[in-house]
C-alpha cells in the first residue's frame, strides 16, 4: 500500500510542495483522476505556519497537510453516487465522470481537505498524483520537489522503519512523525553586574511525575529545554557558584518563554 510520511522536524516552510501540486493541476486535465484544480480557493496540499513562544525565544513549525486517505474515509461512506473510491494502492479518489455535484463530501472531512469546485460542479482533492503514478512515476509531485527530504512517498513496507517513530497511530496513508513538542526556554542574568550569567547549571523538574531535565546556560545567557512532554507544569532551578534561585511554578501548557531572569551572584 502507498504511503506518504512527512517528517515535521525536517520541513523548513519552503513551500516547494504547495507550488509543485499548483503547477501540475491548475489548468492541467488529468483524467480519470481528476478534472483541472482552480486557480484559487483550493490547496490538495497547504503549508501552515505556527509561531510558538514570544520574541525573543520563538520556533517556527510548519505543517503541510493533504488528504489523509483515510483507512475509514467518512468522504466514501457519505458519497451517495459511489464518486469516492479507493484504488488497490491505497489512494482515495473522487471520480470526476460520477460525482453528482451533491456537496456532501467535503464538509464530511475532518481534515478540510476535500473542495468543492463551483465551476465544474464536482468535488476535489489531493489525487497522490496517481496519474504520474501509473505513467512510471515513483513519487507524486509534491514528494519529487521536497527540497528538504521532509516528504517520503512509497510503499509501506519498505517505509515501515520511518512509519515506527509516528507519533500517534496512523489512520490512514499519511504518517506525521516527529511532531513539535513543547519547549521551555530564557535568559539568566546578574542584575548589579549588568552581565548574563553563562555556564549556570539549570534544573527544569516535572511536578507531576518529578522528571528532571538538565542544560546550562549558553554564552549569551541563554537556556532551552526541548522536546518536552505537553501540557505539564514544572520547576525551575538555576545554579552557580554556590548561588542559585527558583521559579516554582512554570504552566507549559503552551511554549514558554520564562524571559529574563536575575540571579545575584555576589
Amino acid at each position: 500500500m502507498k504511503t506518504f510520511v512527512l517528517d515535521l522536524d525536517i520541513c523548513n516552510g519552503c513551500y516547494c510542495c504547495q507550488i509543485a501540486c499548483k503547477d501540475e493541476h491548475v489548468g492541467n486535465d488529468w483524467m480519470p483522476y481528476a478534472r483541472p484544480q482552480p486557480d484559487t480557493g483550493q490547496f490538495w496540499i497547504r503549508l501552515s505556519e505556527t509561531t510558538r513562544g514570544t520574541v525573543p525565544k520563538v520556533r517556527v513549525s510548519y505543517f503541510p497537510q493533504m488528504c489523509m486517505h483515510c483507512e475509514d474515509a467518512p468522504c466514501m461512506k457519505i458519497c451517495v453516487p459511489g464518486a469516492i473510491y479507493r484504488r488497490a494502492d491505497g489512494l482515495v479518489i473522487v471520480d470526476p465522470n460520477k460525482c453528482t455535484g451533491c456537496k456532501l463530501c467535503p464538509d464530511s472531512c475532518p481534515h478540510e481537505a476535500l473542495f468543492f469546485n463551483e465551476g465544474m460542479n464536482l468535488a476535489q482533492k489531493c489525487t497522490g498524483c496517481a496519474h504520474l503514478l501509473d505513467d512510471g512515476w515513483d513519487v507524486p509531485r509534491c514528494v519529487d520537489s521536497c527540497a528538504s527530504g521532509a516528504l517520503h512517498f512509497g510503499e509501506e513496507e519498505d517505509l515501515k522503519d520511518l512509519i515506527a517513530k509516528a507519533d500517534e497511530q496512523p489512520k490512514g496513508r499519511v504518517v506525521y512523525i516527529n511532531r513539535p513538542k513543547t519547549f521551555v526556554a530564557g535568559t539568566l542574568y546578574d542584575p548589579a553586574e549588568k552581565e548574563v550569567i553563562i555556564g549556570a547549571a539549570c534544573t527544569l523538574t516535572d511536578k507531576a511525575s518529578r522528571d528532571t531535565y538538565h542544560v546550562e546556560t549558553d554564552g549569551f545567557g541563554d537556556f532551552w529545554f526541548e522536546g518536552l512532554p505537553q501540557g505539564r507544569t514544572f520547576s525551575l532551578k538555576f545554579e552557580k557558584n554556590g548561588k542559585s534561585k527558583t521559579i516554582d511554578t512554570i504552566d507549559a501548557a503552551k511554549d514558554v518563554n520564562v524571559g529574563d531572569t536575575a540571579m545575584s551572584m555576589s
